[in-house]
């Protein structure tokens, strides 16, 4: 089975740094509210893939530098090239950025998001294919590709969006293309909780520090779960469910869990 290191990842159109079992990815483009290029685009993709086979990274960060999070697609080095490209290369293009969000769902590690300032098109899907998303008072979420003449069905926002806001709330946000203050983000449930924006890279941090300090390998069961349930009857949950959780019952971290317990002591998971 492929095992790799990613501690020593060296990144090359964003910021990437690792503190003990967490990574955490900057969008470093501040002076244009740190938009993807085709190239960080296939970048992140490709990254993702490979954190399915890290064996020392257990939680990720997502965040952007200078106040934003992310403006979604650079207009010249992308909007730019796509109005010269054929339904060829345009095809290559969308799957290329779906397949970035499918390879942030596959990753085992939960990803947390700390989102400020400007989250919009792309940077509102990066959000959406996360865990979970710490958000500010301040942050400002917009999915514009209805603005550009585009349907808001892009990178699955019509799957992901409406399960974490509802349909008819969705709904509204991929017509119009308008923003989502973060107060209305916290209110229909797309943050987890709102965080003061000094503090929310730290707090994104704590968070995901505490889940890779947590039973890991259960926690990438989890992800998948809540994933893989989405187009099942109750049936079919109950027992996937079922199954995952005997599976997670023959880990060291289960009888851990219990030994600490019997003791009376806080049980230490090391993911397996």
């Amino acid at each position: 089975m492929k095992q790799i290191q990613m501690a020593s990842y060296k990144a090359a159109h964003f910021g990437w740094s690792v503190s003990g079992k967490v990574a955490t990815i900057t969008l470093n483009r501040p002076d244009r509210k740190n938009p993807l290029t085709l190239e960080s685009y296939a970048e992140l993709r490709d990254l993702f893939r490979e954190l399915a086979y890290a064996t020392d990274i257990k939680a990720v960060v997502f965040t952007g530098a200078g106040g934003n999070f992310c403006s979604g697609g650079d207009v010249h080095d992308i909007i730019g090239k796509l109005v010269k490209m054929d339904m060829t290369q345009l095809m290559a293009f969308t799957r290329m950025t779906g397949d970035l969000v499918k390879a942030m769902r596959a990753c085992p590690q939960p990803i947390v998001s700390a989102i400020d300032g400007i989250c919009a098109g792309a940077g509102g899907m990066i959000a959406c294919a996360s865990d979970m998303r710490l958000g500010t008072t301040r942050s400002k979420v917009a999915f514009l590709f209805v603005r550009v003449g585009l349907a808001g069905c892009d990178m699955g926002a019509c799957t992901l969006l409406p399960r974490l806001i509802g349909l008819s709330r969705a709904a509204e946000l991929l017509f119009t293309g308008r923003v989502m203050g973060g107060e209305e983000a916290d209110r229909f449930g797309f943050y987890s909780r709102l965080v003061e924006p000094e503090k929310l890279l730290e707090e994104a941090s704590a968070l995901a520090k505490t889940l890779a300090d947590g039973p890991t390998f259960a926690h990438g069961m989890t992800k998948t779960m809540l994933f893989q349930e989405w187009s099942h009857g109750l049936d079919e949950c109950i027992e996937a469910e079922a199954q995952a959780q005997a599976i997670c019952m023959q880990t060291k971290d289960f009888e851990r869990a219990y030994n600490g317990f019997v003791a009376k002591q806080t049980p230490v998971f090391e993911g397996n």
